[in-house]
């Protein structure tokens, strides 16, 4: 009887493993003034631990949905490390230099000058609102994915979510912009007296991390998400088009970036989209996720 072999690296594994051994190496020179920087060398240890746990033969039905969503899943983590790396406001950051950028293409801080020369209590709630539905768009299509059985849809979003990912927090670690959130006085009582927006603070409160606005990560993945999802559903794609497009205005109008970093954004996400987009099969591989015997999640096929 042939023994089951291990199955090899994705691309968005390689991708994981590059990214975290170049932050190790930030970790370490960063860690003789940031002691809190040792600890992430204990937390990519455990990625090694993880990936050896998901590339192993015989993973259960819920084994192998995890191994194709796991980057996903890490996000949490690798976006907390930044705030450890960028000393939680101790390093120095670029925000004069991008503000400078701000005026010279609008002419005014957009982030604090566009709700106040246009105030609305509706458009706080629905931008606000907009702006939290990130965190649904960037693992909801995946989830999609996996129960329609669609694994080049699943892969595809993943790596293309994960490398936009990779790039805006590159750009963090070593380009840090703490943004109008952090920098800027918050606005007006009123205008963030309704439920999306102090779910939205409540959120950044517990978990925001300092230096992490430009370019903005928000519009970045959710432009990208969007993208990738529209080339494995269009249905889907067009449903994540108008929260995305509200999210993208929302970052600025709710004072969470400036303009450019929405722009920016704006820019990495198509950019990745497109530039992966040519691994995406013209047709979707229907590689089936579920046996016909047990209908559990099915061994991935690979080549």
């Amino acid at each position: 009887m042939a023994l089951a072999r291990r199955e090899g690296l994705r691309a968005v594994d390689v991708l994981l493993l590059g990214y975290l051994g170049v932050v190790s190496a930030v970790a370490v020179a960063r860690a003789p003034s940031q002691p809190g920087c040792w600890w992430l060398l204990g937390a990519h240890g455990l990625f090694l631990v993880l990936l050896v746990l998901i590339t192993r033969p015989g993973l259960g039905p819920v084994g192998r949905t995890l191994r194709e969503i796991y980057p996903l899943l890490l996000l949490a983590g690798l976006y907390a490390e930044l705030d450890v790396l960028n000393g939680s406001a101790s390093r120095p950051v670029y925000d004069a230099m991008v503000q400078r950028w701000e005026l010279a293409l609008f002419g005014v801080q957009a982030s604090t000058a566009w709700w106040q020369s246009a105030p609305s209590r509706i458009w706080s709630a629905v931008l606000h609102a907009a702006y939290f539905s990130y965190y649904f768009i960037i693992l909801i299509p995946a989830l999609y994915f996996v129960w329609r059985r669609d694994l080049d849809a699943v892969r595809h979003f993943v790596l293309v979510v994960m490398t936009v990912f990779v790039l805006c927090y590159f750009t963090f670690i070593f380009f840090p912009v703490a943004g109008p959130y952090y920098l800027f006085p918050r606005p007006a009582a009123w205008f963030t007296d309704n439920y999306p927006a102090r779910l939205v603070y409540a959120t950044l409160a517990g978990g925001s991390s300092y230096g992490a606005a430009f370019p903005s990560s928000h519009v970045a993945a959710t432009v990208a998400a969007a993208l990738a999802a529209y080339r494995g559903s269009r249905s889907l794609g067009l449903l994540l088009a108008l929260p995305t497009a509200l999210l993208t205005v929302g970052v600025v109008y709710c004072q969470m970036h400036y303009a450019v970093d929405a722009l920016a954004g704006l820019g990495v996400g198509a950019a990745v989209a497109w530039a992966l987009g040519a691994r995406r099969s013209p047709v979707p591989s229907r590689l089936p996720l579920r046996s016909r015997r047990s209908g559990s999640l099915a061994a991935p096929h690979t080549s």
